[in-house]
């Protein structure tokens, strides 16, 4: 669901399937300032039509159906570049190494320091062009 922001706010996509962990990652996210929308699968943020208006995306690296690398690999297939941090409860360092390789801009194991958090989203827009905002 999306949470009002500013035209030309960055909009910051979550994509998890635990919903205790997507509504305290919104939390996070928009105590920091951003916009937020919120989604339980890669299919549903797939399929939402806001792949376009998203800034960032923070995805779950291991969900039913796609996985948070996946969703990933298949954005930038389309050409969707959309800067991509992926977070996990289970860290694996082969792949969090396919992932670095592949473009993401951090792999973060839960649960993961909010300032660490807001540092990547930081870097994540800043690779847009998008300014931020102090929180």
């Amino acid at each position: 669901m999306l949470e009002a922001g500013l035209p030309g706010e960055a909009l910051i996509s979550i994509v998890d399937d635990d919903s205790s962990v997507r509504e305290a990652t919104k939390s996070l996210v928009k105590s920091f300032g951003f916009a937020v929308e919120t989604y339980s699968s890669a299919e549903e943020f797939l399929a939402s039509g806001r792949c376009e208006s998203t800034t960032c995306l923070i995805a779950d690296v291991q969900m039913p159906g796609m996985s948070g690398l996946d969703l990933h690999r298949k954005l930038v297939s389309s050409a969707r570049r959309i800067p991509t941090l992926l977070i996990t409860a289970y860290p694996d360092e082969r792949i969090q190494a396919e992932a670095l390789q592949a473009g993401v801009i951090c792999y973060l194991a839960k649960p993961f320091k909010d300032t660490e958090l807001l540092l990547h989203i930081r870097s994540a827009l800043g690779r847009q062009g998008v300014d931020c905002k102090e929180p």
